[in-house]
């Protein structure tokens, strides 16, 4: 059974950093993680996705250069530092788990994980 706990939002000003980690329990094989976040009010929209394998990552516009998705296998954890945040950052973030960046980029990933409130103060 494929589990997921994101963990490490928090409230930070504008330009700060945060770390957010996704552990991840129950795979076999090849798979894409993916932080996705959603707004009071918005949508849920991509932010980051890794695939397991290759180490193949995918950013959206508005992350890139600012955000960063790893991974510790180690630890079967799955990272995305967010660097010079911004108010518009603000959002709970949610990891999720598919069987590949088309999965993410779709939307369509099989497993969902509670997500954590990132809180940007300007």
């Amino acid at each position: 059974d494929v589990q997921l706990q994101a963990s490490g939002g928090g409230l930070v000003q504008a330009g700060g950093s945060l770390r957010l980690a996704c552990e991840a329990s129950g795979f076999t094989g090849d798979y894409a993680i993916g932080w996705f976040r959603q707004a009071p009010g918005k949508e849920r929209e991509r932010v980051s996705g890794m695939q397991s394998s290759s180490g193949e990552t995918y950013y959206e516009d508005s992350v890139k250069g600012r955000f960063t998705i790893s991974s510790d296998n180690t630890k079967n954890t799955v990272y995305l530092q967010m660097n010079n945040l911004k108010p518009e950052d603000t959002a709970v973030y949610y990891c999720a788990a598919g069987f590949d960046l088309i999965a993410y980029l779709g939307g369509a990933m099989d497993s969902w994980g509670k997500g954590t409130l990132v809180t940007v103060s300007s």
